[in-house]
Protein backbone atom coordinates (compact mmCIF):
# COMPACT_ATOMS: atom_id res chain seq x y z
CA UNK A 1 0.00 0.00 0.00
CA UNK A 2 1.59 3.20 -1.14
CA UNK A 3 0.93 6.26 1.41
CA UNK A 4 1.11 9.66 0.93
CA UNK A 5 4.14 10.70 2.33
CA UNK A 6 2.75 14.17 3.62
CA UNK A 7 -0.15 12.07 5.08
CA UNK A 8 2.21 9.62 6.85
CA UNK A 9 4.33 12.91 8.11
CA UNK A 10 0.88 14.79 9.15
CA UNK A 11 -0.07 11.66 11.18
CA UNK A 12 3.32 11.64 12.66
CA UNK A 13 2.80 15.20 14.10
CA UNK A 14 -0.54 14.05 15.44
CA UNK A 15 0.81 11.39 17.39
CA UNK A 16 3.65 13.85 18.46
CA UNK A 17 0.93 16.35 19.57
CA UNK A 18 -0.56 13.34 21.25
CA UNK A 19 2.45 12.15 23.35
CA UNK A 20 3.10 16.14 24.28
CA UNK A 21 -0.55 16.48 25.77
CA UNK A 22 -0.39 13.02 27.74
CA UNK A 23 3.32 13.39 29.19
CA UNK A 24 2.87 15.69 31.61
CA UNK A 25 0.06 13.40 33.36
CA UNK A 26 2.41 10.43 33.80
CA UNK A 27 5.59 12.30 34.24
CA UNK A 28 7.69 11.23 37.49
CA UNK A 29 10.54 13.10 38.33
CA UNK A 30 10.80 15.19 34.95
CA UNK A 31 10.86 12.10 33.34
CA UNK A 32 7.50 10.74 31.16
CA UNK A 33 7.35 7.24 29.96
CA UNK A 34 4.64 6.96 27.32
CA UNK A 35 3.52 4.05 25.55
CA UNK A 36 2.09 3.92 21.36
CA UNK A 37 1.26 1.12 19.58
CA UNK A 38 4.15 -0.33 17.59
CA UNK A 39 2.94 1.22 14.45
CA UNK A 40 2.12 4.58 16.27
CA UNK A 41 5.74 4.35 17.36
CA UNK A 42 6.44 3.61 13.31
CA UNK A 43 5.20 6.70 11.93
CA UNK A 44 6.51 8.93 14.23
CA UNK A 45 9.85 7.27 13.92
CA UNK A 46 9.81 7.64 9.97
CA UNK A 47 8.39 11.22 10.53
CA UNK A 48 11.54 12.09 12.67
CA UNK A 49 13.93 10.18 11.79
CA UNK A 50 13.47 8.55 7.95
CA UNK A 51 11.22 10.98 5.77
CA UNK A 52 13.40 14.31 5.87
CA UNK A 53 10.75 16.08 7.54
CA UNK A 54 11.14 20.01 8.11
CA UNK A 55 12.10 20.74 11.28
CA UNK A 56 9.19 23.25 11.45
CA UNK A 57 6.39 20.52 10.87
CA UNK A 58 7.67 18.75 14.19
CA UNK A 59 5.97 20.75 17.45
CA UNK A 60 7.93 23.57 18.77
CA UNK A 61 7.97 22.56 22.46
CA UNK A 62 10.13 19.60 21.02
CA UNK A 63 13.80 21.38 21.54
CA UNK A 64 15.53 18.01 20.82
CA UNK A 65 14.62 14.60 19.45
CA UNK A 66 17.23 11.47 19.44
CA UNK A 67 16.81 7.73 18.91
CA UNK A 68 18.56 5.79 21.16
CA UNK A 69 21.06 3.50 19.34
CA UNK A 70 19.77 -0.36 19.00
CA UNK A 71 16.62 0.72 21.25
CA UNK A 72 13.35 1.09 20.34
CA UNK A 73 12.80 4.27 22.27
CA UNK A 74 12.61 8.06 20.70
CA UNK A 75 13.55 10.50 23.02
CA UNK A 76 11.95 13.62 23.47
CA UNK A 77 12.91 17.07 25.33
CA UNK A 78 11.10 19.62 26.44
CA UNK A 79 11.00 22.65 28.66
CA UNK A 80 10.40 21.01 31.51
CA UNK A 81 10.18 17.29 30.67
CA UNK A 82 12.28 14.47 28.73
CA UNK A 83 9.75 12.09 27.10
CA UNK A 84 10.59 8.34 26.47
CA UNK A 85 7.83 7.25 23.88
CA UNK A 86 8.31 3.84 23.77
CA UNK A 87 6.02 0.35 21.61
CA UNK A 88 4.33 -1.83 23.01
Amino acid sequence: MNIDPNLHQKQGVNHLNKVLGYAPLVEENGVAEVFLTAEDWGVVADTLFHMDTPREMVPASILEYVKREGEYVIDLTTENLKIEVKPI
